[in-house]
């Protein structure tokens, strides 16, 4: 599908408080074939999320250690997870560091999945999860784990007002871009 077309399908979704204030733009590189093209999300003019860019990327372990001194993420961590680290230590560990352990095994998984959602993506990628976005239900856009089809569902309008205040618990452990489109929606319902 031509960009031109897959930009009028998207922007054709759009929550009607959104039309002309968030969108999707790309640059192509017709003669260098080896450059990706760019592509960016805007919302009122301004570049919010600009895919392949390289700066984007920050290392997992630094990742991780902001996720550590942030007093504000909480980490649920279910008895299931305790559990299993008990297992694995064999029941030596104290109990108060079994909870630590489990901590920050999650950490570290939140970590690496922050690193994968910030990676480098290009016109091409954002194109095939366009793609999928308009030929899968609204329901599976908002459970995955690709913050791309989470922020296109965030703005279409096929989810509404009881929906988006429903889903407020959910969007804490949503990446940080995910989140400012769920602050968006909410300032226009």
């Amino acid at each position: 599908m031509s960009w031109s077309k897959l930009k009028q399908q998207l922007e054709s979704f759009l929550c009607p408080a959104l039309q002309g204030k968030v969108e999707y733009r790309a640059t192509g590189y017709r003669y260098l074939p080896d450059k990706a093209g760019l592509c960016y999300i805007s919302v009122d003019k301004k570049n919010v999320l600009h895919m392949s860019d390289k700066t984007t990327s920050i290392k997992w372990y630094q990742t991780e250690q902001e996720i550590k001194s942030d007093p504000d993420i909480r980490i649920p961590i279910s008895d299931e997870e305790i559990e299993a680290v008990r297992k694995e230590t064999k029941g030596i560990v104290p109990e108060d560091r079994l909870r630590v352990i489990a901590r920050n095994r999650k950490i570290s998984e939140y970590a690496k999945e922050l690193l994968l959602a910030q990676a480098a993506l290009s016109k091409s990628n954002f194109s095939g999860v366009a793609t999928k976005f308009l030929s899968i239900s609204i329901e599976e856009s908002m459970e995955s784990n690709d913050i791309l089809l989470n922020i296109l569902a965030l703005v279409d309008r096929r989810v509404g007002k009881k929906r988006i205040l429903n889903m407020a618990e959910k969007m804490k452990g949503k990446h940080p871009i995910v989140q400012y489109f769920y602050e968006l929606r909410l300032r226009t319902l």
